[in-house]
């Protein structure tokens, strides 16, 4: 552990509760939140990804929220730069960074040393683009199955960009994403981690509590919003965030507004239970369940102090 940057990373799904958990541990470890959200870091859409607001962020600084417009094609090496940067920057002050986010990729690729490389080649990917169109999502999903089962597993046939980047990345490098992650994880992570997860023992509270915030998003504004980015056809990757596509259809007057708040719901269900998914493969996690314990904050601190020798 010796040289390395601590880190505490706050993981878990959507409505669990880790801004609050986050800005808690801050606030008692002397630290600063880097949002680890994907959708987070776009200007446009606040309310649909769940930003914390002023009053939430109680004073604690918070990085790499809301600075990129929706049309900017923003990737995981991009997120790695910059949070890199604003991790060693905070640890330089004197404080402790605090990874806060439910988006696993973000987090796994900072934490574990796992390099992207920065080769863009547009016709590679305007040709993938032009497949996609012609042929349809199964297909490509299909034929990134042929050759990299492990990453197709984890994609969901909707996530188009990801995808077509897995493809990308083989076509221009006679090497699947799999194989190139493994060869290009750092002999040593430069930071040490603790992760801690926060959800809910009983998926029924969990999905009560998504139930409910969705309605709060709602009494905040996420129509006026959701409205605004499909009047002006905002961009291709924020729009791909869940609280905006999801509304569209009654703003085209193709469905009632309980139907799309419906279908907004159960979408976020699903997202919740995809990113469950996704951090129970990591065994470094301690979870917290916060319908069963006493204190989360207090639980928290203890890990921290016991990951760190402190009993």
């Amino acid at each position: 552990m010796q040289g390395k940057i601590p880190v505490i990373a706050i993981v878990g799904p959507t409505a669990s509760g880790k801004t609050a958990l986050g800005v808690g541990l801050a606030q008692v470890m002397s630290g600063e939140v880097v949002s680890a959200d994907s959708m987070q870091i776009y200007n446009s859409m606040p309310i649909a990804s769940a930003a914390p607001t002023v009053e939430e962020m109680m004073g604690i600084p918070h990085h790499l929220i809301g600075f990129a417009d929706p049309e900017t094609r923003f990737s995981v090496a991009d997120y790695i730069k910059l949070a890199s940067a604003e991790i060693k920057d905070i640890s330089s002050r004197g404080k402790l960074p605090l990874l806060v986010g439910g988006t696993g990729l973000y987090i796994d690729s900072l934490l574990n040393g796992i390099l992207f490389g920065e080769e863009d080649n547009s016709e590679q990917r305007a040709e993938l683009e032009r497949q996609a169109d012609e042929l349809g999502m199964e297909h490509m999903l299909e034929e990134l199955r042929k050759i990299d089962p492990t990453t197709a597993e984890r994609l969901h046939i909707n996530d188009r960009k990801r995808v077509l980047r897995a493809l990308e990345v083989f076509l221009l490098h006679g090497k699947t994403m799999t194989e190139l992650n493994e060869e290009t994880r750092l002999s040593g992570s430069e930071y040490a981690p603790i992760y801690i997860g926060i959800t809910y023992k009983d998926r029924e509270k969990l999905y009560e509590r998504i139930n409910r915030r969705v309605d709060l998003m709602l009494e905040d504004g996420l129509l006026t919003e959701a409205r605004r980015a499909y009047d002006i056809g905002v961009g291709k990757t924020s729009v791909q965030a869940i609280g905006h596509k999801e509304l569209f259809p009654y703003f085209d007057g193709t469905a009632t507004l309980e139907e799309v708040i419906e279908a907004l719901k159960r979408a976020t269900r699903r997202y919740a239970k995809r990113q469950l998914t996704w951090f129970r493969r990591n065994e470094k996690i301690n979870w917290i369940y916060a319908d069963t314990s006493e204190d989360v904050l207090d639980e928290a601190v203890s890990i921290v102090k016991k990951k760190n020798g402190g009993g």
